[in-house]
């Protein structure tokens, strides 16, 4: 009997894509339940994007400095999607909003890795944010994709105690690392669908308490 076919994701990086190398190593994994099968980026010259071509992936980078509008920009990444039949987007380190439509679109089958214990600290420079307001433990959060930055329904969020000894350079270090194991555990789980968005609530079907405990972890300092 054939196995299913496993949803095909698409990651969106604009650097260097680390959460993105983290997916694609996770997804090696024959038991993973999805296939990275495009890396896309908005900065043909992301560094990203040479590592995912040297692992053999199909990649793609689209300088949206060249599109004369988002909507232009997007509409080639919607027939590029559409194309690669892809299911899921990964948004790992992509510095670009999307418009309400492209989100409205992909609502339910987008999600994001944010450094930060969201709703708190969005936006960016974080650490640097989080190391100012005297914050005992920060974190990271991968949420669903919504309209309003980093403001999407919580899929999964990971803790990280803030030190007295922090600089934003190595409290960032350590959330990396916290990223690097929440974000694939949860594109699992979407990817599985067992868990989605029914409106702005998250709803969780046929895991267990195991699984369920995955989506909130503890990161040692």
């Amino acid at each position: 009997m054939t196995a299913p076919a496993k949803p095909r994701i698409a990651i969106f990086i604009s650097g260097r894509g680390s959460n993105m190398q983290a997916l694609v190593e996770a997804a090696r994994a024959p038991d993973y339940p999805a296939e990275i099968a495009l890396v896309i980026a908005n900065r043909p010259d992301a560094p990203g994007l040479a590592w995912a071509k040297a692992q053999g992936l199909s990649v793609l980078g689209f300088d949206h400095k060249h599109y004369e509008s988002r909507e232009h920009f997007e509409g080639q990444l919607q027939s590029v999607l559409e194309l690669s039949r892809i299911d899921i987007v990964a948004l790992a380190g992509f510095m670009r909003l999307m418009t309400a439509e492209f989100v409205s679109r992909w609502y339910g089958r987008m999600i994001n890795i944010h450094p930060s214990l969201l709703p708190v600290l969005k936006g960016l420079k974080t650490h640097e944010r989080a190391l100012e307001a005297g914050v005992r433990i920060t974190g990271c959060t991968v949420h669903f994709v919504s309209a309003e930055m980093d403001a999407g329904p919580i899929i999964g969020q990971a803790a990280v105690p803030v030190l007295a000894s922090d600089t934003p350079e190595t409290l960032a270090a350590r959330v990396l690392a916290a990223e690097h194991v929440l974000y694939p555990r949860m594109l699992a789980l979407v990817a599985q669908g067992k868990v989605r968005v029914d409106d702005t609530a998250v709803r969780w079907q046929d895991t267990g308490i195991a699984e369920i405990n995955q989506s909130a972890m503890l990161v040692s300092p």
